[in-house]
């Protein structure tokens, strides 16, 4: 499982530190690729082998389906930790989620997201939080 937040800057090389509590679950190689909130999303490589396999069952005739591969599965890429630590993220992965120096990585469960850090900032805002946290209540989410 991963959480926390921790805060890092990209190099001029695209180069950036993953926290040493994320390298050991996320593995030598895991798998970063573009996630719904213009974030980037780490997966450990059996993650992904999971969310793989649920995709495939997902018939590839829906429009839907379709767009949402080319989004998520044509923007991953294979990403390996150097011995200091690193990684060195795709430009197209940068240009997409903004990052240009100052991030945000956050633990969230099953993955770990990578931020540009004034929008991370601009998406955890706290102003509605209870309702948020009425409707997952509903949900069946009980975090009280």
């Amino acid at each position: 499982m991963f959480m926390g937040e921790y805060n890092h800057t990209i190099d001029a090389k695209g180069r950036l530190i993953v926290p040493a509590k994320f390298r050991e679950s996320l593995g030598r190689e895991f798998i970063v690729t573009r996630g719904i909130e213009k974030c980037l999303n780490a997966y450990p490589l059996e993650e992904w082998h999971t969310i793989e396999s649920d995709f495939r069952k997902i018939p590839s005739s829906d429009q839907n389906a379709r767009k949402f591969s080319r989004f998520f599965f044509a923007g991953a890429a294979s990403c390996e930790v150097d011995k200091q630590g690193r990684i060195l993220l795709p430009s197209v992965l940068r240009q997409y989620a903004g990052l240009e120096k100052d991030v945000v990585l956050a633990g969230m469960l099953n993955r770990i997201e990578i931020w540009d850090q004034k929008a991370w900032q601009e998406n955890t805002s706290c102003e509605n939080i209870q309702e948020i946290a009425d409707q997952l209540a509903g949900m069946g989410l009980n975090i009280r």
